[in-house]
């Protein structure tokens, strides 16, 4: 059987079922454009969670490797959350109700779970914060994202942040592809980023290499085994199924929506590929040094 990657799949049944309660002329309409997003993607889905990256994570120090490249994914994706909880709901006073309610009440559910969410010990944390967690505890270097951080959170330019921290072009490709679509300023858009292409898209066989280091050293993987426990729990199900029904809520019946859409997404998969084989190619470039 061919590896496949868990939280997709997981998406895809709450795809197949979210499409089946749709059964006015309107609603099939949005139907058939979610289809047609899903079968031009696959593709570029299938390059993902079968990525060589996942072959070439032997132990904790390759692993640290990705999670100081995959840090800035997760934390973009915040950024992307909030963007669209700002234009979807009024985060600003006087307060005033804005665009459906349905609508207020998806986005927001979405922030209060990515943002909200519990660490092992029942201690309330965003994901993010929970990934930094899991980064001390390996023993992966969180210098340059924090450096990142820092620049950004003081000046706003994330150019100069890139420079500062001297991240790799692969990430801050990533990262400024996220914030073209912030920019944008196009709800639609943004949520078609985030529920097609923004998934973490991480393979069964990475979770077999997790499962394989934690079984040798729990005591520095626990955290980063219940992150992505944790990610598929509550992103593979709920989450995607209020992001499936924002996005149809926002691009409607709009051709041309759907269109950009399709392409916003294209894009934001291409990323994700630059971005692991920016992974692969440091890993096997450790490797190789350290061989000599």
């Amino acid at each position: 059987m061919k590896k496949q990657d868990y939280k997709w799949i997981c998406i895809n049944t709450v795809f197949d079922q979210y499409l089946n309660n749709i059964d006015n002329k309107k609603n099939k309409k949005m139907n058939e454009q979610l289809e047609e997003v899903r079968n031009v993607i696959e593709p570029l889905r299938q390059r993902i969670i079968n990525h060589k990256v996942y072959s070439v994570i032997k132990n904790i120090e390759d692993l640290n490797v990705f999670m100081q490249y995959h840090v800035f994914a997760v934390w973009d994706f915040m950024s992307l959350l909030k963007a669209l909880q700002n234009n979807l709901t009024c985060t600003s006073i006087p307060w005033f109700p804005v665009g459906s309610a349905d609508t207020r009440f998806l986005i927001n559910e979405i922030v209060v779970g990515e943002e909200c969410d519990i660490d092992s010990t029942g201690t309330r944390k965003s994901h993010f914060e929970l990934y930094l967690d899991a980064m001390y505890q390996t023993g992966a270097d969180k210098k340059q994202v924090e450096k990142f951080l820092a620049v950004v959170k003081d000046t706003g330019d994330l150019k100069t942040a890139f420079a500062t921290a001297e991240t790799p072009v692969e990430i801050s490709n990533f990262v400024n592809f996220t914030f073209r679509t912030i920019d944008s300023k196009k709800s639609y858009l943004q949520a078609a980023v985030f529920t097609f292409g923004r998934e973490d898209l991480i393979p069964a066989m990475f979770h077999s290499i997790i499962n394989d280091l934690y079984k040798e050293s729990p005591e520095s993987i626990s955290i980063f085994k219940y992150y992505l426990e944790r990610h598929i729990e509550v992103d593979g199900d709920h989450h995607s199924h209020l992001a499936l029904e924002m996005t149809s809520n926002l691009c409607g019946t709009n051709a041309k929506y759907w269109k950009e859409a399709e392409e916003a997404t294209i894009e934001s998969l291409k990323c994700r590929i630059e971005l692991w084989d920016g992974v692969y190619k440091q890993i096997v470039q450790n490797k190789a040094t350290q061989d000599d």
